[in-house]
């Protein structure tokens, strides 16, 4: 899979599972490319959400529901992610 297919993947999945007013991702790739556990075909993403149902948790919970919606891709396609959410 590559970054862009998978960026739309994410972006569809959280916007199909919370009410988000906007969505940023971006591939932050480079910042783990000379690391001993970089692996190719693994991404680092950071995610902008603006989002008053996830603002209005608990930061560990609103953390812990976007990775349960990414549980398939953070398996299998991603090797960090950053998560922001205002």
């Amino acid at each position: 899979m590559n970054i862009n297919e998978l960026i739309a993947i994410v972006k569809k999945k959280l916007q199909s599972q919370i009410l988000i007013e906007d969505i940023k991702i971006e591939d932050k790739s480079f910042l783990h490319k000379n690391h001993t556990s970089n692996q190719p075909d693994k991404y680092h993403l950071k995610i902008s959400i603006k989002s008053n149902q996830l603002k209005n948790m608990k930061r560990i919970d609103s953390n812990k529901k976007v990775f349960k919606i990414l549980d398939k891709e953070i398996k299998k396609f991603i090797h960090s992610i950053q998560i922001l959410i205002h």
